[in-house]
């Protein structure tokens, strides 16, 4: 929802940036939700994928309000 109000305004830095952390933000959540089904599926080494997935999850998270902050607040 946030991608396409920020390719609705007027191009430029700010929402150039805005988009391309979002996109990343996304892949972030990806990785996390595939390293948590791996955890599921595999018998060696699920410890570990469950760490990783939480970390990332946890990050996505992180940076996702603060990149909805900025973008509300009009920070940058």
């Amino acid at each position: 929802m946030v991608i396409s109000i920020v390719k609705s305004l007027n191009p430029g830095l700010t929402n150039y940036l805005i988009d391309k952390a979002l996109a990343v933000d996304s892949l972030l959540f990806m990785i996390s939700a595939l390293l948590s089904f791996s955890s599921i599926r595999l018998d060696k080494a699920t410890e570990r994928l469950e760490r990783w997935a939480e970390l990332i999850f946890l990050v996505g998270l992180v940076s996702m309000t603060l990149i909805t902050v900025i973008f509300s607040f009009e920070i940058v």
